[in-house]
């Protein structure tokens, strides 16, 4: 999938929806296990891959630093995001400087 940014994407395998934030070029971004799709793409609901069923959260950052990725959960499902077979992992908080 061509992905860049602002894209809109959802899965075939649960409620899941994300904005990719960053990132561009030829991606295999999946969610349970399947490919994501545009959203309002009409498609049939398919079944999730038991490795990939951790769950997304709203709100969160997915991304992988490497290749510069980062997508936004904008509503959870139970399907976790990857890259191919390859788990995308929740991006933690930026420490914010010390005003001391």
């Amino acid at each position: 999938m061509q992905l860049k940014s602002g894209l809109r994407l959802q899965s075939v395998t649960c409620d899941t929806q994300v904005i990719v934030v960053r990132g561009s070029g030829e991606v295999d971004l999946r969610c349970g296990g399947q490919p994501l799709v545009a959203v309002g793409a009409a498609g049939d609901r398919q079944a999730a891959a038991e490795a990939h069923s951790s769950g997304t959260l709203m709100g969160k950052r997915y991304g992988d630093e490497e290749s510069g990725l980062e997508i936004l959960c904008t509503k959870p499902g139970a399907g976790s995001l990857s890259v191919g077979d390859t788990p995308l992992p929740e991006k933690g908080a930026k420490a914010l400087p010390s005003s001391d």
